[in-house]
Parts: structure tokens; C-alpha cells; sequence
């Protein structure tokens, strides 16, 4: 029972203090349940990330289920995902109970500017610690350099391209290499 209240506690907790989502909760997620109680490993969170991302749901909530189903099954799941889910619920409740035009306050709006930068700081840094840990060989590099490149021209053309078409198109040149280096044969990509 107390893995299932340290689960609450823990997810609690990251979704009371992140701001920005998914994206700014996965560094805090990382170093909760990595570095600190090493309850998944680096490459665990890495296909967390990976799996989350492409499976329907916020990111950060993905991922805390599936670190409180591996730790305890689906009790703790459960108590993970409600621990993620309840501040945020919680604070936004509050808010829009009490005030109806709560961004409009000049000070809530500057403080909401300032952290929109934090959150692209957290968010750069999952980026980067992916790309560190990413395997040192030129098929994964070339992918996520050439995906890199299509979004920032994508960006820079103001052309909408979904993230999704990104990661179908590099599921499908990593399936196609697989292919044709022999199927069903070990693949060292």
C-alpha cells in the first residue's frame, strides 16, 4: 500500500510544479523516477517519451501510468495518473471558479510570459538529453536530423505539417530499412 501513496505523492507533486504540459513534465518525470527513486531506467523514459508521444493522451500522463503500472500494477496506475491529473484540476477549478477573467490581471499575464520561457527552457532540455542518449550510429542521427530540418523549414515556410506525419514518415523509413536489411534477421540500425 505505501508504493501506492508514494506513487500518488510523487506524480502529485510533478503536476503541481510543472508548468507548460507534457513536454516541461517529462524532464521532472526523468529525474523523479530515474535519477532519484530509480524506478525506470534512462532508456525506459526514453521509450516512454517515444510511446507516449504516439499513443492518444497528454504525454505526462502516459508516462505516469506506465511508471505506476510497472511499480504496481494497476492500483498503482491509477494512483499515479489521479496524482497527475488532481492539481491541475484542482488549481484550474479554483480559477475559473473565482475569477472569470483571470489572464486579463496585468501581473497572472507577465507571470504567465515569463514562464512560457521556463517551460521552453524544460522543454529544450528533454530534447537535448534525448539526442545524448540517442545510439551514437548514422541511421537514428541521419532521421532525427533530417526530421529536424523538414520542421524547421516546415516552420520557417509557415507550411502546417503535423508532428505526427514526421514521426509516421520515420516509423516507415525505419520499417523500410528493416526490410531490406533482412526482415526478420537482427537489425544493428
Amino acid at each position: 500500500m505505501s508504493i501506492l501513496w508514494e506513487l500518488f505523492f510523487t506524480f502529485t507533486k510533478i503536476g503541481l510544479f510543472t508548468f507548460g504540459g507534457g513536454y516541461a513534465m517529462i524532464s521532472m518525470i526523468e529525474d523523479t523516477c530515474v535519477a532519484r527513486k530509480h524506478w525506470i531506467t534512462h532508456d525506459e523514459m526514453m521509450e516512454i517519451t517515444v510511446i507516449a508521444e504516439s499513443t492518444p493522451g497528454p504525454i505526462a500522463i502516459n508516462g505516469a501510468t506506465y511508471v505506476g503500472f510497472k511499480q504496481g500494477g494497476i492500483p498503482g496506475s491509477i494512483a499515479a495518473t489521479v496524482g497527475m491529473v488532481l492539481p491541475s484540476f484542482v488549481i484550474l477549478y479554483l480559477i475559473s471558479s473565482v475569477l472569470d477573467n483571470f489572464l486579463e490581471i496585468q501581473w497572472i499575464a507577465n507571470a504567465f510570459r515569463g514562464i512560457k520561457i521556463g517551460v521552453g527552457i524544460l522543454i529544450l532540455r528533454v530534447a537535448l538529453n534525448m539526442v545524448k542518449k540517442m545510439p551514437k550510429k548514422p541511421f537514428p542521427r541521419t532521421v532525427a536530423g533530417s526530421a529536424f530540418a523538414v520542421m524547421l523549414t516546415v516552420n520557417f515556410l509557415s507550411v502546417k505539417i503535423s508532428s505526427i506525419t514526421l514521426m509516421l514518415l520515420a516509423g516507415a523509413v525505419g520499417l523500410g530499412r528493416f526490410l531490406i536489411k533482412g526482415g526478420g534477421k537482427s537489425c544493428s540500425c
